[in-house]
């Protein structure tokens, strides 16, 4: 008979988001080691979850080896669950969130992460906005899922998509994560690289379908419909192919907390084009030119990212070292192994009392 869980992994998120991938990359890894549980929507590639109230029962039960279960939360509706259960059901929990917001959270949120067990912060920066930080871990990448292609003509004929390769911008549409910004790029660049298409992976939500139109008007009046395409939310399934397919990730937000696609691009050789938001100066190892994996530019100046994209992919043997240092730097600093080893270590040392109390 199997044993009630130890550690209850929230997801009530129906959308496939970084914060989605991030939670089921480390679960993926934790189930191999921790008698763990996925709770509310199902992940890509995770077991099936339990739902709130099968959760709920099951943490009423002491696990086997460990004096109460763990609550590992990342969004405020799945804190305010926790806290409901461990506060007003007397739940014997403890809750850990994890934050990667690198500006002042609104007053709700504030309160809900002041009543964390433990907070694991994502970088420096994230973890001077929220109280109770016993950990800065970074978000890492699943290499086994995230690979160079052995042949990357081939994986973007894969794609279906027109031109040779891709250079992707990957988000939602909005203006807060620079899809304007990187339409602009692409305008400048594209009749300089007959060969390339420009990809954007993402959907707008209601709010942001003006925005949206702006965007295919300008790239109309361009001429340049048949060569910067919206393709919607690209499925989880399909993401490494595509990453694969493509030469050039470009993400130009002008706000990011930390940053997925960016990794999950340089697992698959891609070095990136960046602003200077979220961690993505770290991504790009700009500290070390001769060991970097990107250029990063200013928020807002696409003139720029335009001139950096150009010249990078106009350069084989610059682009190559690009791409060799994007898959060396991520293989070694942001595995999600080292990630969940990082978080298992705040979990174990809740279990042993020396933190939490």
């Amino acid at each position: 008979m199997k044993t009630s869980p130890s550690l209850f992994v929230t997801n009530f998120n129906p959308r496939f988001t970084g914060v989605s991938a991030t939670t089921a990359a480390v679960f993926n890894v934790h189930k191999t080691n921790l008698n763990a549980s996925l709770v509310g929507k199902p992940l890509y590639g995770c077991p099936q979850p339990l739902s709130k109230r099968e959760a709920i029962k099951l943490s009423w039960t002491q696990p086997k080896s460990y004096p109460f279960n763990i609550w590992h939360v990342r969004r405020n509706p799945e804190m305010q669950l926790a806290i409901f259960s461990r506060d007003v059901l007397r739940l014997p929990i403890k809750i850990v969130f994890t934050s990667a917001a690198q500006r002042r959270h609104s007053a709700w949120p504030r309160w809900l992460i002041s009543r964390m067990d433990a907070v694991i912060a994502t970088s420096e920066e994230a973890a001077k906005f929220v109280p109770n930080v016993v950990s800065i871990t970074p978000h890492g990448v699943d290499l086994n899922r995230f690979s160079p292609a052995k042949n990357q003509k081939e994986s973007w004929l894969k794609t279906g998509l027109p031109g040779d390769y891709g250079i992707i911008n990957i988000g939602r549409i909005r203006p807060e994560k620079g899809t304007d910004l990187f339409v602009e790029a692409m305008i400048e660049t594209l009749p300089k690289l007959p060969r390339a298409t420009a990809i954007i992976a993402g959907q707008a939500k209601k709010k942001d379908a003006s925005f949206k139109r702006k965007l295919e008007t300008r790239i109309e009046q361009a001429g340049l419909s048949k060569r910067i395409l919206f393709i919607g939310e690209v499925q989880p399934v399909d993401l490494p192919n595509l990453l694969r397919g493509s030469k050039l990730l470009v993400a130009l937000p002008r706000y990011e907390g930390f940053g997925l696609t960016p990794l999950e691009a340089m697992a698959c050789g891609l070095p990136i084009i960046a602003s200077n938001t979220g961690h993505f100066e770290e991504f790009a190892n700009t500290e070390h030119p001769n060991k970097a994996s990107g250029k990063i530019v200013s928020i807002g100046d696409s003139q720029t990212a335009s001139k950096e994209i150009f010249n990078l992919l106009s350069d084989p043997l610059a682009y190559s070292q690009f791409s060799k240092n994007a898959l060396t730097h991520v293989t070694k600093n942001y595995s999600v192994e080292k990630e969940a080893h990082a978080i298992q270590k705040v979990y174990q040392r809740l279990w042993n009392g020396e933190i939490g109390q």
